[in-house]
């Protein structure tokens, strides 16, 4: 058994590995053939495998915190499609290479929306990257002194799911603003986005000073995306209480 159980992890069956002993008990039990018990060994081998690729991909996702579906309160913030937002959680719009956008004032919900759908298409299999853009521009920017920037464009470029949050919280200088395009247009139609915003469409030329590049920039992320407008009240706010004691 010691031999056996040193080759399994040679060979890096740890869901075998793991299970082994279990599985005998339960196949001597059961009286199971040897395909029955070969075959409960081969599921806990594939069932290993799907929760390690999953626990990695999560890691490598870097989503700052979990917030689910189901946390949301759709009630909250009727000016929300709740029918679209499924469709958009099937994560079709993934494997079509589409994007997702959240317009709305900060605390309205647009990255809890967005890390849900990072969640889903984690578990759906899918790479996925959370950044926000801020963060992002300023990694580009300091690769180009090391000569590793393209490896860094490439670490943005590889996800199946890129997400970025807080796009235009500030002006970016035109610099960023060179390298944010680099971003969006080797990723068109080539792997999706998600971004959040408080700048409407007409405001992006604020964010940009280029009105040329932000409107080249627009061009390639409205054109096969998904866009939610929120409308709704800040979460953040919901629950304070002014000096008197009222909400």
């Amino acid at each position: 058994m010691n031999t056996l159980q040193s080759r399994l992890r040679d060979f890096k069956l740890a869901g075998i590995y793991a299970n082994l002993n279990e599985r005998l008990s339960y196949a001597k039990e059961k009286s199971l053939s040897h395909v029955e018990f070969l075959e409960l060994l081969v599921e806990d081998e594939v069932n290993s495998r799907k929760e390690h690729g999953h626990k990695k991909r999560y890691t490598k996702a870097k989503l700052p915190a979990h917030k689910s579906y189901e946390d949301f309160d759709f009630s909250f913030q009727p000016s929300i499609d709740k029918k679209l937002f499924n469709d958009a959680f099937t994560c079709q719009f993934i494997r079509e290479k589409r994007n997702v956008v959240f317009i709305g004032n900060p605390g309205t919900g647009k990255s809890h929306l967005s890390i849900s759908l990072g969640i889903q298409a984690l578990l759906k299999g899918f790479k996925v990257l959370f950044t926000s853009v801020s963060e992002m521009l300023y990694n580009l920017n300091a690769a180009k002194a090391d000569n590793s920037y393209y490896k860094k464009l490439d670490y943005y470029l590889e996800p199946k799911l890129l997400i970025l949050d807080e796009l235009g919280f500030k002006k970016l200088p035109n610099y960023s603003a060179d390298d944010f395009f680099e971003i969006i247009s080797r990723r068109y139609e080539k792997g999706s986005i998600i971004i959040t915003t408080n700048k409407s469409f007409e405001q992006w030329s604020d964010i940009f000073a280029d009105n040329i590049l932000a409107s080249a920039i627009l061009d390639r992320i409205v054109h096969h995306s998904t866009v939610f407008k929120i409308n709704g009240p800040s979460y953040r706010a919901k629950n304070l209480k002014t000096p008197g004691g009222e909400h």
